[in-house]
């Protein structure tokens, strides 16, 4: 399945580049990420709750930094299991200056299989939006923010509590 998308940042493509590649920012940063702890120089384990439909499940496993070219482009690649199924894939992250704002391009290719296949590729692409909308929402309040991360306050942790439980019941 082919993911694609563009979403422009709020925050100089320097920022933008360093907190794409900042495993604490990330997983504040990936809706579900219970788990993001470097295993290597460019290599991660991780754990990600995720729903897709009235399939849930808990997802262990590995991210991967490529071709990193500080601060235009990287990819990740992934590989993860868990009790709902597996996935695997890639997605290629560009990132263009325009003014005081980044613009990132990202396209992906990810292949899933299991009980989480079944809900059908229209329902996985769909949250897969909703996620990526999530997540770029975040990065960009991390991004904008200067050498401190965010304090993540009541309104933030209803917002994502709530966003959650929408995934979890719809």
């Amino acid at each position: 399945m082919k993911l694609e998308g563009t979403n422009q940042l709020h925050a100089p493509r320097e920022r933008v580049y360093q907190a794409l590649t900042d495993p604490e920012v990330l997983k504040r940063c990936i809706p579900g990420c219970e788990r993001l702890e470097k295993t290597d120089d460019s290599t991660y384990a991780a754990t990600i709750r995720v729903g897709v439909g009235a399939i849930k499940g808990l997802f262990n496993g590995n991210v991967r930094l490529e071709e990193l070219r500080p601060p235009e482009h990287y990819r990740l690649v992934v590989e993860g299991k868990g009790s709902a199924g597996y996935l695997k894939g890639f997605g290629d992250f560009d990132l263009q200056a325009q003014g005081e704002a980044t613009i990132v391009q990202y396209t992906g290719d990810i292949q899933v299989g299991g009980t989480i296949a079944s809900v059908g590729q229209r329902m996985i692409q769909a949250t897969a939006r909703m996620m990526a909308a999530q997540f770029f929402t975040a990065l960009e309040a991390e991004a904008k923010s200067s050498d401190h991360p965010p304090k993540h306050g009541f309104f933030r942790t209803a917002l994502r509590w709530f966003s959650g439980w929408l995934r979890r019941h719809l």
